[in-house]
């Protein structure tokens, strides 16, 4: 089995995911890293399956998009993904949201909003 190179860290993000054979589903990404994250989700996706990954992320801005994740495997009602591509402003969100769950792992619900500062 290949080894993880980055750390998965503690998450609890809302998500959306769609493939172009009209795959879709929502889910909740409970581990998240650099090049990858954990979906509890109730659709079962095949293994090499490639998705677009859409991530309910704090505060004001949209939801942060990975063009394209691979879908590594698939079991209990969870998924693991490979981040293939994002564009270059996603890549930095997403190091900062990274950056920011290795300081202080939070949770983050759509319906709970934590407010900075508080």
């Amino acid at each position: 089995m290949e080894q993880r190179q980055h750390e998965r860290f503690p998450a609890h993000f809302r998500s959306a995911f769609s493939s172009v054979n009209r795959v879709e589903g929502e889910g909740t990404v409970v581990d998240l890293s650099l090049r990858g994250c954990g979906i509890v989700c109730r659709t079962a996706i095949h293994p090499g399956t490639t998705l677009t990954l859409r991530i309910q992320v704090p505060g004001p801005e949209t939801a942060l998009t990975v063009r394209q994740a691979v879908v590594r495997w698939c079991r209990d009602g969870r998924i693991g993904l490979e981040f293939l591509s994002l564009s270059p402003e996603e890549w930095a969100r997403l190091q900062r949201l990274v950056k920011a769950l290795t300081r202080h792992p939070y949770e983050q619900t759509h319906e709970t909003q934590e407010h900075p500062g508080a």
